[in-house]
């Protein structure tokens, strides 16, 4: 299996965050804009027939998501919009970016 997937969790509130915006860039070139579903996940990223060698970048907007779950947020809010930026060396490989959030904190890793 390869191809590019994510998972988000709402930490604060421990659910997948459904409805959370993110956009994919690739070389600094937006190439898709999406929401997760009610797991977390954003079904279509890219998959292992796009997916090239290149630096990437994910965001992820989660003060939007936090206002929408009812979050009050100060303006401007602590985090905004969480951008990873990552590289693909083997895109034959699969490569999964899993981001756990809260409206004060965030972790990410390589996931499987």
């Amino acid at each position: 299996m390869s191809g590019l997937t994510t998972h988000v969790l709402d930490t604060a509130h421990g659910r997948p965050a459904a409805g959370l915006i993110i956009r994919l860039f690739c070389e600094g070139r937006l190439i898709f804009t999406g929401e997760t579903n009610q797991d977390g996940r954003c079904p279509g990223l890219l998959g292992e027939d796009k997916l090239a060698p290149a630096r990437y970048r994910l965001e992820f907007a989660v003060a939007d998501y936090f206002r929408g779950a009812g979050v009050p947020l100060p303006e401007p809010p602590f985090l905004d919009v969480v951008a990873i930026d990552f590289g693909v060396a083997d895109p034959g490989s699969h490569y999964h970016v899993p981001l756990l959030v809260s409206p004060y904190a965030y972790s990410t890793y390589r996931g499987s």
